[in-house]
């Protein structure tokens, strides 16, 4: 599979190895960005490898880059093992992988739900795995999972990118306190509209873009959040969703 990497001269360093799953665009793209300026050596994953080469060459530093669909989770094991092996090490993962398609308001296709299901949870536990094995044993490590605030109710807009999101929160809130006796960090990240492909042309408010969400990211990772929102103020619109009632939520279209 392609890659590409900075001069052989830069060495990675203990606690500046990190790997981000879905690092073409988006909040993945602005991750690995990131983290780079902060001197990190980035293993960069996604499906796009064109997009992953520009990444590489846009970033600078050390990003080795993989190409590869998270739906396949039998490719995982020994990606993730050959990605920590190129790097050193590990210390950081981010699972930043996501699809939501376009669902009409009576529409009911199962093969798009599954594909989300795949790729947003399926995924997910298939990175994240591995992440927990290997911090597991080296008794330390921070694991971050990029879910939604779409994930707090079932709202009506689409029903099953909001269980991939809500199915991230409870699974992750089970590795942190899998994880928490070893010394892990396992931070759950549920983002308001953030400027991407997946809000461009839809009703949004409070925007903010994809280089701010990666910094909001990294600095709630750092003081090891173990579910938080991002930016912070969305935790406001979260609390009153989660406490609708029913009967009351299951009129309001969104």
């Amino acid at each position: 599979m392609p890659q590409a990497t900075a001069a052989p001269t830069l060495v990675s360093t203990p606690g500046k190895r990190a790997l981000v799953i879905g690092a073409s665009s988006g909040i993945g793209a602005a991750l690995v960005e990131e983290l780079v300026r902060r001197g990190y050596a980035v293993g960069a994953v996604a499906r796009r490898a064109s997009e992953l080469q520009a990444l590489a060459s846009r970033a600078g530093g050390k990003v080795v880059i993989r190409a590869h669909d998270v739906s396949r989770f039998a490719e995982v094991p020994a990606l993730f093992e050959d990605l920590v092996r190129e790097l050193g090490g590990l210390d950081l993962v981010v699972f930043a992988a996501g699809i939501m398609p376009e669902v009409e308001r009576h529409e009911y296709d199962s093969e798009k739900d599954l594909a989300m299901l795949a790729i947003n949870f399926g995924g997910c536990v298939a990175w994240c795995n591995e992440a927990a094995k290997l911090f597991r044993t080296q008794r330390s490590g921070t694991l971050i999972g990029i879910s939604s605030i779409a994930g707090e109710r079932g709202r009506k807009g689409n029903p099953m990118y909001g269980a991939t999101k809500a199915a991230m929160n409870h699974y992750l809130e089970a590795l942190r306190n899998r994880l928490a006796e070893v010394g892990v960090v396992v931070t759950t990240i549920k983002p308001g509209f953030i400027d991407t492909v997946m809000t461009r042309g839809k009703k949004t408010f409070w925007l903010i873009g994809p280089d701010e969400c990666a910094r909001q990211i990294l600095a709630k990772a750092a003081k090891k959040k173990g579910e938080t929102f991002v930016p912070s103020r969305w935790w406001f619109v979260g609390f009153v969703v989660r406490w609708i009632p029913s009967a009351i939520f299951r009129h309001m279209n969104f």
